[in-house]
């Protein structure tokens, strides 16, 4: 199989890919073309087509298709003009080969997952995090398997494991050199704070909005699962409750972000600092090594907020 990550602009593309996403749409003069999202687990790529011909079968969204076009590149990005495609039958194509995957080990990030908990010295805490990493293993295997978005960064298996595993290493340093912080309310929460992502997003290959995602989203799935649980928790001490929730409420930092609430505790400002600081290192990581061997400007990314590039001095051996 050719994977989506081997195309380079120029190329004839014939293949089999699974359509993400298809979207009839007309030009401003009124003419039909279809929009879509190819995928493969190398990654995602945007496909046209402009001429419905009788080369161009019937298919929907979710279909694995065989298709053909040629590579073409706009505003900086690979895009596939496609000519000819038609649903792939049953043994053309491993389904495995069509879902990115994190390219971290699982049983690695479940192990030092269990070992952040066992460093949590509240016993209430500790009891919280095992409920759901330890006890419920319907939860540690959707959890485990779940990307941390549908798009974006981390939208891979595994991708919300990773993720999370990045923002609670990163809140350990906080905790490390900023005495005032509550480790254990401050690790808690970072384990804890996306764990609504395995009720908003489905599984893969689909890896988009359920209703309760669209409906209510991942910030208020996980603070009311959260706090549903903290209540069924003997003597669970109200304020700890209240002051986990907020950080799980706030980790978006800003309403217009999506945060019920903006960070009123110094743990709550530390998750947010550490969640935003991974998604956003980990989008641009994703934006330059899609690039390739690219070393020019890749053009505005609007969820950095600027134009980017590679980098083009070496670090000294």
């Amino acid at each position: 199989m050719y994977y989506l990550e081997d195309y380079r602009e120029g190329n004839k593309f014939s293949g089999v890919y699974l359509c993400k996403q298809k979207q009839i749409l007309k030009t401003k003069a009124g003419k039909t073309y279809y929009s879509l999202i190819l995928q493969d687990k190398t990654g995602q790529v945007d496909g046209k087509v402009w001429e419905l011909s009788a080369a161009i079968a019937e298919f929907d969204s979710m279909n694995y298709i065989a298709c053909e076009g040629t590579v073409t590149s706009f505003q900086g990005k690979l895009q596939i003009n496609l000519n000819r495609i038609r649903v792939a039958e049953e043994g053309e194509y491993d389904p495995s080969d069509y879902i990115p995957c994190s390219d971290k080990d699982v049983d690695e990030m479940k192990r030092e997952i269990l070992s952040f908990i066992g460093s949590v010295s509240n016993p209430y805490l500790q009891k919280l995090l095992n409920r759901y990493f330890v006890e419920d293993s319907e939860f540690v295997g959707a959890f485990l398997s779940h990307s941390a978005a549908k798009s974006v960064h981390h939208s891979f298996m595994g991708g919300l494991p990773e993720h999370t595993l990045a923002v609670t290493r990163i809140c350990n340093l906080f905790a490390a050199q900023y005495p005032l912080i509550n480790r254990d309310l401050l690790i808690t929460a970072s384990l804890l704070h996306d764990m609504g992502k395995v009720y908003e997003l489905t599984d893969f290959p689909e890896n988009d909005y359920s209703d309760d995602g669209n409906l209510m989203g991942h910030i208020y799935i996980g603070a009311r699962k959260i706090e549903n649980a903290c209540e069924e928790i003997p003597d669970f001490p109200a304020k700890l409750k209240s002051e986990l929730i907020h950080c799980i409420l706030a980790h978006h930092g800003k309403l217009e972000f999506g945060s019920p609430k903006t960070p009123s505790l110094i743990e709550a400002l530390a998750l947010h600092m550490a969640d935003n600081s991974d998604a956003k290192l980990q989008t641009m990581s994703e934006t330059l090594s899609a690039s390739k061997e690219e070393m020019g400007w890749l053009g505005f990314n609007r969820f950095l907020e600027s134009n980017i590039r590679q980098t083009h001095s070496k670090p000294e051996s």
